[in-house]
């Protein structure tokens, strides 16, 4: 199949596809408003209205009940309004709903709950504490945004936070339990080279694709040095209190709320729950967790992150639920300036050419993971050195957007999410432009081209079979819709 004929058939009949990249959550659960200068949605009926009548002005429809049910899929319910939601939470998303069809929404909201429902048929298990997790932080990031849980809870129209977790946690796991049936069904699909070869050289060279311009970086990171008082300081005021709790009894949660340096905990009054020893902590973080009887609270201690007291709340098997405060020590400014001063020279070094950029990096880089590569940066999505300079992080490409290959940034000071200080430098290390695909240079990419047509294959033949296998039951509003799959079972 032709790529261009892949990607417009990909897009004309999934367009949908692009609603996988959502906060997934949203999507299935609620709708996505703004709210009021207080922070809270008073209504969302005329929202609804606005989104359908403009709907409806591009692609002239039928009127739907508000609570119609349009589709039934194994155990699950599909109701006209969670098509209504999907375009809200669309247009929330900056996506343009102009081309997209309601039939085409219901398709995909079909294949998702067919995905969900032979998850359970298929014993596809997700625990319990795993989607909890994921509801802590989506919980903890709209706190960020809208300030209280109150303000949470009124947003999204619920009358208790109960209600919405009630709701986000059903969302989440039929997410969830899609995802894995949808991994399980290409798990074990591979491309030969001469699949590639066909794939690729089965596209007219006029057809073939463009890849965008991409980029290799290098970093340089000095980390302004903490003195021993700052240090001292700091393990002092984690004993105190410490002692105020074990001694006293005062709320660990009050302590944490009021004083913990963490982001993602400190709202919560330092709680993450469901803690593994497989899980991705710092190692001191997890042998605390895993060393500690219920109830009890650890001695201060340090990781890569800063300075902690932990709290062993509760013990389930193979999971913990903790808490903890983090605080890191001060940086004097005299510090700062020494780092400033040490960095800059290194700059001058390596702009008169007195060392390269890779041998000052390793000498003298304090950041581990890219100091011994010479502060090569490795693309977290695909593991590759090249990013797209279209989907950089946003304070990354700032930095480097306009770099020649081999020129070196202005220093400048990044924050990690903790909020611990660093001084950088960067460098473009390798600058691809903006080309058409080439067999040889290009070859990994295509490779991935030709990976995902073969997995469309597959996943159509494997839903066409499933639908057989499954009872479905489809409102009439929609029996005259082009579904891709079979779902009329005709």
């Amino acid at each position: 199949m032709l790529l261009k004929q892949i990607i417009l058939k990909s897009i004309k009949r999934n367009k949908i596809l692009l609603i996988l990249l959502f906060s997934t959550a949203m999507m299935q659960a609620q709708i996505v408003l703004e709210p009021d200068s207080t922070g809270v949605v008073k209504s969302n009926d005329s929202l609804v209205v606005q989104q359908v009548k403009q709907r409806d002005t591009l692609k002239p429809f039928k009127k739907y009940k508000a609570e119609g049910v349009s589709a039934v899929v194994g155990e699950y319910v599909i109701l006209d309004s969670d098509i209504d939601k999907a375009y809200v939470e669309m247009q929330s998303q900056g996506m343009s709903i102009e081309e997209i069809t309601r039939c085409q929404l219901m398709g995909k909201l079909m294949e998702d709950k067919l995905y969900a429902h032979q998850a359970k048929q298929d014993s596809i298990l997700v625990p319990d504490a795993e989607i909890n997790g994921m509801i802590d932080q989506q919980i903890q990031y709209m706190v960020s945004e809208l300030g209280s849980e109150e303000k949470v809870a009124a947003y999204y129209r619920k009358d208790n936070m109960a209600q919405l977790r009630s709701e986000l946690f059903e969302a989440n796991k039929n997410i969830k339990l899609a995802s894995l049936m949808q991994q399980k069904v290409v798990e074990k699909v591979e491309v030969t080279p001469e699949e590639v070869r066909t794939f690729f050289f089965g596209i007219p060279e006029d057809e073939r694709p463009v890849f965008g311009a991409e980029i290799e970086v290098a970093q340089l990171v000095i980390d302004p040095k903490i003195s021993q008082q700052a240090i001292d300081e700091v393990i002092s005021k984690l004993n105190a209190m410490r002692a105020d709790i074990i001694d006293n009894g005062v709320s660990f949660s009050t302590k944490a709320v009021l004083y913990s340096k963490d982001p993602g905990s400190a709202s919560k009054g330092g709680l993450y729950t469901g803690v593994k020893r497989d899980s991705p902590w710092a190692k001191e973080f997890k042998d605390q967790a895993f060393s500690l009887l219920e109830g009890e609270i650890s001695e201060p201690f340090e990781t890569e992150f800063g300075y902690h007291v932990l709290y062993v709340e509760k013990i389930r098997g193979q999971e913990v639920d903790v808490r903890h405060i983090l605080l890191f020590p001060e940086v004097s400014q005299k510090s700062i300036d020494a780092a400033q001063k040490k960095i800059e020279a290194i700059k001058a070094e390596i702009d008169t050419a007195e060392t390269t950029f890779a041998e000052a990096a390793i000498k003298n880089s304090d950041d581990k993971e890219t100091r011994n590569n010479g502060g090569q940066l490795i693309n977290p999505v695909n593991f590759d050195t090249k990013f797209d300079l279209t989907k950089m992080d946003p304070t990354l490409s700032a930095q480097v957007y306009n770099l020649k290959e081999g020129e070196v940034s202005d220093v400048f000071t990044d924050r990690d999410r903790t909020g611990k200080s660093s001084l950088k430098i960067l460098t473009v290390t390798k600058k691809y432009e903006e080309h058409k695909a080439d067999y040889a240079k290009d070859y990994e990419r295509i490779k991935q081209l030709a990976l995902r047509e073969k997995q469309i294959k597959v996943i159509n033949k494997w839903q066409n079979q499933k639908i057989k296998d499954t009872y479905i039951s489809i409102n009439q509003d929609y029996q005259d819709c082009d579904f891709a799959g079979d779902w009329m079972k005709k």
